[in-house]
């Protein structure tokens, strides 16, 4: 038999190949086993919301982009490098520091839906993001208070919509803005968007019991004109959770939304302070994963 041998340089290089492929697979199955395990990542975006959710199944959804294309580096601390599609993005209210980072991410990643208010912003920017919306994603679609979106069937991960319950394009951006619950199993999380007081006490008085949750993203930055006592008494969260930009020009958050917070003795993360906050769900208490 006529053997063949490789070039010392030539075999030492198949080596590393091998070695380097090997560690891929093992890392990306690493990545991909969750354990059960659902995420709520507040990104560090500065002045803005940007909301990543991972179900125990992968299925993936961002709750708002933020200012900038700093969403694609915030994502690197909660997504693995060679994952470049998401499943659904949800534009909350059309501010630009709520959706003018989806339109990096449009170039960026694969994108299969985008939720939407229903709210209209005339800016520039906002018909670009329009633009990249209807070309680069296969589908959009309105929410309404009522709809169930499921991101895990077998681990029972999904968003319900509170509002809107109408049609509100003629509402401004923030009275307009989509509130969802985030349930898994006996675990859930109230995301605000913009939403003032005005809505809150109107989800108040539409369903007090479906918004007692563990987890609260705090409405508008930490502004004073959300985040009424009466709210926090329903929701009665644990975790409080504020996306703000370090030293931004408004003061968010303010201090009287802090000082309600504490009244009611939730812990409060803020991004200005904390950079990108995780928590993780088990689905049956939420942990806090990166502090």
């Amino acid at each position: 038999m006529i053997k063949a041998e490789l070039p010392k340089n030539i075999f030492a290089g198949a080596i590393l190949v091998l070695v380097g492929a090997n560690f891929f697979v093992w890392y990306a199955a690493a990545a991909e086993s969750r354990g059960g395990i659902l995420t709520l990542a507040v990104l560090d975006v500065g002045q803005g919301d940007a909301i990543y959710i991972e179900a125990p199944n992968g299925v993936q959804v961002i709750f708002d982009g933020g200012p900038d294309g700093s969403i694609i580096t915030a994502l690197r601390e909660v997504m693995p490098f060679y994952d470049r599609t998401v499943d659904a993005v949800f534009v909350t209210n059309p501010d630009k520091d709520h959706f003018a980072g989806f339109i990096d991410l449009f170039n960026d990643f694969g994108v299969l839906s985008v939720f939407e208010s229903g709210t209209r912003n005339d800016t520039e920017v906002f018909e670009i993001f329009n633009r990249a919306a209807t070309t680069e994603t296969p589908e959009r679609r309105l929410v309404r208070r009522g709809q169930r979106i499921i991101l895990d069937s077998d681990f029972q991960v999904f968003i319900d919509i509170l509002f809107p319950d109408r049609d509100v394009s003629g509402l401004s951006p923030n009275d307009g803005s989509i509130v969802a619950k985030l349930v898994y199993k006996e675990t859930c999380a109230i995301l605000t968007g913009d939403a003032p007081s005005a809505i809150e006490n109107y989800l108040i008085w539409l369903d007090r019991e479906a918004l007692d949750c563990e987890a609260l993203k705090i409405g508008h930055h930490g502004s004073k004109t959300s985040t009424s006592p009466e709210f926090v008494a329903a929701v009665s969260p644990d975790f409080a959770l504020i996306s703000a930009g370090k030293e931004n020009k408004y003061g968010h958050p303010h201090k009287e939304t802090i000082q309600t917070l504490e009244n009611f003795g939730t812990a409060i993360f803020s991004t200005d302070q904390a950079g990108t906050i995780i928590l993780k769900s088990n689905g049956d208490d939420w942990s806090l994963a990166n502090q």
